[in-house]
């Protein structure tokens, strides 16, 4: 039981402990009604917040390496000396408490001020930064900058509608409708102005021109920078068949997308989620969760097959189907006629709602007007630099040399591109610093969670440790006898100690 419910657990920390009240060197327990985890390692002991700011996930059930400490949940990790965010997904920090130590007890006084990282930019710092994009990379980017103390100007160029939102939950818990629309912006609108971030909404970017230093706006302004990130992130593979643009018919990317589609789903009875990608899955997932009829359609032989393997696709279709969806699997849509789908086998379904989830494709078109090197992807260096000095790229759009692979990749993951946003951001301010975080995304199907670490285009063998159906498994990918990626069920410290295994291991 958390202190969600209204119980704290463990024993009043202000009172004391004994070092022998440790397990695995953590002991969580509360002050002045607040959770709290104690934290032993080496002769250090710290007190901290008991939660992850990103989704409240359980520190107490996570990784302590060296003085931090890593959520079991989405791997966000926190400096357990200043409570600060070192990782994305959690980007905001937690308290931190003072803690004595006499002999072998422990006592957890009063929570510390917080002032945040004492860090100042360099002196010869950027005097204009210029963001193009507005998602995971690009706001990580942005609030990095100012996290720093950098002080310059920065304009972030966005052409959606909204500020900066988490992506994830619009397939998640929002879309299911178990979670408020005032969880889906990053931050508040007036974080912007507070910081001195210059958001611009519903503006198109024409051109980047790398030798006069400015970016050329849709209705030919110019915005100079110093600096440039292009984080222009993906966009949905649009369906090509008759009767793909009628107004039932949606794809999921932003939150107007989202919204659309819940307004949709609140009059209908039977939906058609067309692609078994992870977005197609979590929507048919979400849709389920408001009761609504769902028929999933996609080539594929079993969902998720070529990311996760077959055991894994037979046990993720599994369960979509005891939850009530119904597979079309090896067949495709060739048109959708009013609310009749049309289905290449030859049948026809009935359909109130239709939702296309067929893959996502980088935006590539700005690095190519700018004469950027691009392959599959923005060809960037270990530093996230373009083949155009002062110009960096970040998120969907990288492709970068991975250190643990050894292979050059390009991910599209939340987390991946957050992080790249915030290694972007203080590579701009010069301080060379090579992004070597080991992929990781997360993925929901009801009240099951798949994490995956690491990165694998190819393997020659999968190694299951576990129970796939019971839910409780360690799947590793392997290549020539290496381990390039571990998909887990329940497995969340397995799934910590992976990553952390890939990061003391790299190829390169």
């Amino acid at each position: 039981m958390s202190d969600d419910e209204g119980k704290l657990e463990g024993p009043d920390l202000a009172l004391g402990v004994s070092l022998s009240d440790f397990k695995n060197g953590m002991l969580l327990g509360h002050v002045d009604k607040e959770a709290v985890l104690l934290v032993r390692t080496g002769s250090d002991t710290f007190a901290i917040d008991a939660f992850c700011s990103h989704y409240h996930g359980p520190l107490a059930d996570g990784l302590v390496v060296d003085a931090s400490v890593r959520c079991p949940w989405h791997h966000a990790c926190f400096d357990l000396r200043t409570g600060e965010a070192m990782r994305a997904p959690a980007l905001s920090s937690l308290s931190v408490w003072q803690v004595e130590q006499a002999a072998d007890r422990v006592v957890v006084r009063c929570k510390r001020d917080h002032t945040g990282p004492a860090r100042t930019p360099p002196a010869d710092a950027p005097r204009r930064i210029v963001i193009i994009g507005g998602g995971a990379a690009g706001f990580a980017a942005a609030e990095m900058l100012r996290r720093d103390g950098y002080g310059g100007e920065i304009t972030m160029l966005s052409n959606d509608e909204a500020p900066p939102v988490d992506r994830p939950n619009l397939s998640k818990d929002y879309l299911a409708g178990k979670a408020p629309e005032d969880w889906v912006p990053l931050r508040p609108d007036d974080f912007y102005s507070e910081l001195n971030i210059g958001l611009r909404l519903r503006t198109r970017v024409a051109a980047i021109d790398g030798k006069a230093r400015h970016v050329v706006l849709g209705d030919g302004k110019t915005v100079p920078f110093d600096r440039l990130l292009l984080a222009t992130g993906a966009e949905p593979v649009k369906l090509k068949i008759p009767g793909a643009d009628q107004p039932h018919v949606h794809m999921l990317r932003t939150l107007a997308d989202c919204r659309a589609i819940i307004a949709g789903a609140a009059t209908a009875k039977r939906a058609v989620v067309i692609g078994a990608s992870f977005i197609g899955l979590e929507v048919a997932a979400a849709l389920r969760e408001r009761d609504i009829e769902v028929h999933v359609i996609a080539p594929e032989r079993r969902p998720m097959e070529r990311i996760l393997g077959p055991d894994m696709g037979d046990f993720v279709r599994a369960l979509h189907e005891e939850h009530g969806v119904v597979f079309h699997l090896q067949d495709g849509v060739t048109e959708i006629d009013g609310r009749q789908v049309s289905l290449k086998g030859g049948s026809t379904l009935e359909a109130d709602l239709v939702v296309v989830g067929i893959g996502v494709k980088p935006r590539l078109d700005l690095a190519e007007q700018a004469g950027l090197k691009v392959d599959r992807g923005v060809i960037v260096t270990a530093n996230l630099e373009t083949s155009l000095p002062g110009i960096f790229a970040a998120g969907d759009i990288a492709r970068w040399p991975d250190r643990y692979s050894g292979d050059s990749i390009r991910v599209e993951h939340w987390v991946v591109a957050e992080r790249q946003g915030q290694t972007a951001a203080r590579n701009m301010l010069g301080l060379n610093e090579p992004f070597d975080a080991v992929p990781f995304f997360w993925s929901q199907h009801y009240d099951v969670p798949i994490n995956y670490v690491g990165h694998a285009e190819t393997w020659d063998e999968i190694a299951v440790e576990g129970d796939i159906k019971a839910k409780d498994c360690v799947l590793r990918y392997k290549r020539a006898g290496r381990v390039l990626a571990v998909a887990s069920i329940y497995r969340d410290i397995d799934s910590l100690k992976a990553e952390l295994e890939m990061e003391q291991n790299p190829i390169r």
